[in-house]
């Protein structure tokens, strides 16, 4: 009896952890938007959520901001100092790259994921990262660069691999990276149900 509730509790768990941990990240970071720009909007004409409305039309701002010469010259030059700077210049590559990675446009997406060869039986997910990189550190045209990311945590290798080692496989980067950091338990269902809303 007891192998049976805790069954049923672990079941309800698994059932509702997704749900609550997602809705717990948004409801922090609209918290963390709007109590962190409340400062900087008088009381006299403050109301709950002004704070957060503000905050989209600062991302709305810099999103047509970073599309003028200037802005995109000064972003470049700041970069650049960042990367002068011990431990900062780490810190800010990784985050740099992280974004790079996500700011794939979606034809490219389709060409990035692929399976990695390592014998005739084993494959891994890997995402195409860098199509000159590879040129400039190997004189290499046939290399890669490729991210392999580790399962259940924030973390991978970058590998540089010969093309005839790569499949490029007709998934998402979306549906990829969730089969990648899950170890595989994401259903076949849920990769034919994102392919068919990427498509």
């Amino acid at each position: 009896m007891s192998t049976r509730i805790t069954m049923l509790i672990m079941q309800g768990l698994l059932a509702l952890l997704p749900i609550s941990l997602t809705l717990y990240l948004i409801i922090w970071l609209v918290s963390s938007i709007e109590s962190s720009l409340t400062a900087l909007i008088p009381n006299s004409i403050y109301f709950p959520g002004l704070g957060l409305v503000l905050g989209f039309a600062i991302l709305l701002l810099a999103g047509l901001a970073v599309n003028a010469y200037i802005v995109k010259s000064l972003i470049r030059v700041s970069g650049k100092m960042l990367e002068r700077i011990p431990v900062v210049k780490t810190i800010y590559g990784a985050i740099q790259d992280a974004v790079n990675l996500v700011n794939i446009n979606k034809q490219q997406k389709m060409k990035s994921v692929v399976s990695v060869k390592i014998s005739d039986s084993i494959h891994l997910i890997g995402f195409v990262t860098s199509y000159e990189s590879a040129q400039t550190l190997f004189n290499n045209d046939e290399k890669l660069g490729v991210y392999v990311p580790l399962s259940y945590q924030i973390g991978g290798y970058t590998l540089y691999i010969d093309k005839d080692q790569l499949t490029p496989l007709d998934i998402s980067v979306e549906t990829a990276m969730r089969i990648a950091l899950t170890g595989g338990s994401v259903p076949a269902s849920s990769a034919n149900e994102n392919k068919m809303a990427d498509s």
